[in-house]
């Protein structure tokens, strides 16, 4: 058998650029004559903007700073053990650069097994242990916290969380199985996969000490003192900790059984993170430790290995890095400083993108429209809003005063835009009113002005061509709820300067959107793909397969929510006018559903009704059944699911040939922030790759081996 040093020496020559984690020891007394204390403190030696993490040489320092505090403990020298982190951090878990570059099972196998047998030590020492979580903590950073016997927690802590599930792993460190023996398998089954799958829900201090995973909370400010003279008090018996009793009977199995249908409702079978996570929860139930440590190993070395772990590390990746350098912006310096904007329009949209910019650049932000109840709404929504993030603590009354005083609204567009720097429009999705729009604006705007459309899928380039300084529209479309979905694709027209795209990106990075430049091609990249996913779902249905057939064969991608359900979100009335749109540049490819239409015509703002004696899931809207007129050619699950990934493997490999942007990456990139695409399969290339469409539709794969696979 190898030992623990000698597994994760093989493991360190396999990641020669880790960035390491020291585990320093010092020793001091504690308050109140408690005795002689050793605390380990886990530092990678940068501040906390480059957080700790744990490769196998940072694992294999932590190891021997053990085997110190082990002899210490063993010969009488101390009375107990602690473990922090440096300020703002305690450890944000596994190194995921090293995860990648394993290509075999036995070497995944090798990385759950060292660090289950160097945290596992905390829980043998012959002393008592704390974990002091003073700042960020995720993952395996929680995990060596959960084999102490004690842990304390800031107030202040941001961010607390066992990610795994939503990366494509299990928590293997201990967290599937310690977890639920602690708190109960209720919580557990809330931390591990509900909190996951809900896009990687963080957890506050408070709400770390309320679950019971701490045994005391203490304010940011003098953490680590207070929790010294706590553990004093532990050591010394006059703090005893109480934790309740676990219900190892029924309560479990349900907590477990809620798990499962989380995940399904979640990702429909089509991940194997979350069921792998609850086969372990489940098989702890008897609090047999060992067992679960190596049920975690297996499950580890298996999900390291597939595909649904390299697609969430690259989905990880390309959200964490390549989101916030984008592919082809020009130089940052060409940017323009923009001290006021205009928005064009004061309807729904246009009031969400005020807010937005109100918020984000804190400068003048002036709506304009064509009548006075318009204008007075959409100032009206904006203030609405502000009093909302007033009543829920998030800005103060000053602010909420400044924010209000900022923005305002005219009917004349000189007086409103002759001062801004960057104007958006966000009117009705129609070429010649846009043209109107912007030809009104450019007589009042100031030369430097950059004007931005939020076209969801007309031209840039047309819309600009009869203005006299084309050279400064760009496109600038954001996806609704503006909020909530991060991307925003900007669009370089044919005479777009590069000035005016690097105030766009500029603007952007300031309103903390992920910009993606697309070149100016019919629907740029999340519409035209859509439309055309949503397109030959529609056909299949508009040929003679049943609604329920074609909704379930996308099942196993396990998409946020279904293709006609997300019709509904988008609404139908857009969804036709986009398809409208694409039918005309691509006849070919894109077709205009005479179901979809009659469905808009009738007024319906969707194919589904919901009821309180159906538990408001779908069902297909009578009415809706009545005006559908369908083909003969019914088709199974599998065959629909084969004509909608052709033709969506098909489109990406043409926008590619097209260049509507730079890579395959920047599609998935896209997808998983302006669609909600999970992350489990990497947006979607990756994806098609895995199950062998690409190569059968374009004859090779998007993505080179081990870009989000397992490298060769």
């Amino acid at each position: 058998m190898s030992t623990t040093a000698e597994l994760l020496k093989g493991a360190a020559e396999l990641f020669p650029d880790e960035v390491v984690t020291s585990a320093h020891v010092r020793h001091f007394e504690l308050p109140a004559g408690a005795g002689r204390f050793a605390l380990i403190t886990l530092d990678n030696g940068f501040d906390h903007t480059k957080p700790t993490t744990f490769g196998p040489q940072s694992l294999a320092n932590l190891n021997t700073a053990i085997d110190q505090v082990e002899a210490e403990a063993a010969n009488g020298e101390i009375v107990g053990v602690g473990v922090t982190g440096k300020p703002f951090i305690f450890a944000v878990g596994a190194d995921l650069k090293g995860v990648e570059l394993l290509k075999q099972h036995s070497d995944a196998l090798a990385i759950g097994k060292g660090g289950h047998d160097v945290f596992k030590r905390l829980s043998e020492l012959a002393v008592p242990t704390f974990a002091y979580y003073n700042g960020a903590a995720m993952g395996g950073g929680v995990e060596v916290g959960l084999h102490c016997t004690y842990r304390t927690v800031s107030k202040a802590l941001p961010a607390f969380s066992l990610p795994e599930v939503f990366l494509g792993l299990v928590p293997g460190w201990g967290g599937c199985t310690i977890l639920p023996n602690l708190i109960g398998a209720e919580k557990a089954v809330t931390v591990i996969i509900e909190n996951s799958l809900n896009q990687n829900r963080q957890l506050k201090g408070k709400q770390v000490f309320e679950l019971g995973i701490a045994d005391a909370i203490f304010e940011g400010a003098d953490f680590l003192e207070q929790s010294l003279i706590w553990t004093a008090s532990v050591l010394n018996g006059s703090v005893t900790v109480e934790r309740p009793e676990i219900d190892r009977g029924e309560g479990w199995d349900q907590a477990v059984a809620k798990g499962r249908f989380i995940a399904d409702s979640k990702v429909h079978g089509a991940a194997p993170a979350a069921y792998r996570a609850l086969d372990i929860i489940e098989a702890s139930k008897d609090g047999d430790l060992q067992k679960g440590f190596d049920a975690e190993d297996q499950a580890l070395a298996d999900l390291i290995m597939g595909g649904e772990l390299r697609s969430g590390i690259y989905a990880f990746n390309l959200v964490q890095k390549r989101g916030k350098r984008p592919a082809g912006a020009p130089d940052k310096s060409l940017a323009r400083p923009v001290t006021k904007v205009g928005v064009v329009g004061a309807g729904l949209m246009a009031s969400q993108l005020a807010l937005l910019f109100l918020r984000r650049l804190e400068v003048p932000v002036v709506l304009t429209d064509i009548d006075q109840e318009r204008v007075d709404k959409g100032v009206g929504y904006v203030h609405a809003e502000i009093e909302k993030l007033l009543g829920k603590g998030r800005i103060n009354q000053d602010k909420a005063n400044r924010l209000k005083g900022l923005v305002s609204g005219v009917l004349d567009k000189a007086a409103g835009f002759a001062d801004a720097d960057f104007i958006i429009e966000a009117v009705f999705e129609e070429m010649s009113v846009k043209q109107k729009v912007f030809a009104e604006v450019e007589a009042v705007a100031p030369a430097h002005a950059i004007l931005a459309t939020n076209t969801s899928s007309l031209s840039v380039s047309e819309m600009a061509s009869k203005l006299q300084h084309p050279e400064r529209v760009v496109g600038f479309h954001f996806f609704n709820p503006v909020a909530i979905l991060p991307l925003l694709e900007i669009v370089r027209g044919e005479k777009t300067d590069d000035a005016s795209l690097a105030t766009a990106f500029g603007v952007a990075k300031k309103l903390k959107k992920t910009a993606v430049l697309t070149k100016d091609a019919p629907a740029f990249v999340v519409n035209r793909i859509l439309t055309r996913f949503m397109g030959e779902i529609q056909n299949v249905i508009d040929e003679g397969t049943s609604v329920e057939t074609a909704e379930k064969a996308i099942e196993p991608l396990g998409l946020p929510m279904s293709p006609l359900v997300l019709l509904e979100l988008v609404g139908p009335a857009i969804g036709l006018h986009v398809s409208e749109t694409l039918n005309r540049a691509f006849p070919e490819r894109f077709t205009v559903s005479p179901n979809l239409a009659a469905v808009v015509k009738a007024g319906k703002r969707g194919f589904y009704v919901y009821s309180a004696e159906n538990n408001f899931k779908p069902e297909l809207d009578p009415e809706v059944a009545a005006l559908l007129v369908q083909g003969d050619v019914v088709l199974t699950e599998e065959q629909v699911r084969d004509r909608v990934l052709d033709a969506v493997a098909q489109e990406i490999g043409l926008m590619l040939e097209e260049g509507v942007v730079a890579e395959a990456q920047d599609i998935d990139l896209c997808l998983i922030t302006g669609a909600g695409w999970p992350f489990h399969l990497g947006g979607i290339t990756p994806y098609l790759d895995r199950e062998g469409v690409s190569q059968r539709v374009n004859g090779k794969p998007f993505l080179a081996q081990g870009v989000a696979s397992v490298p060769a």
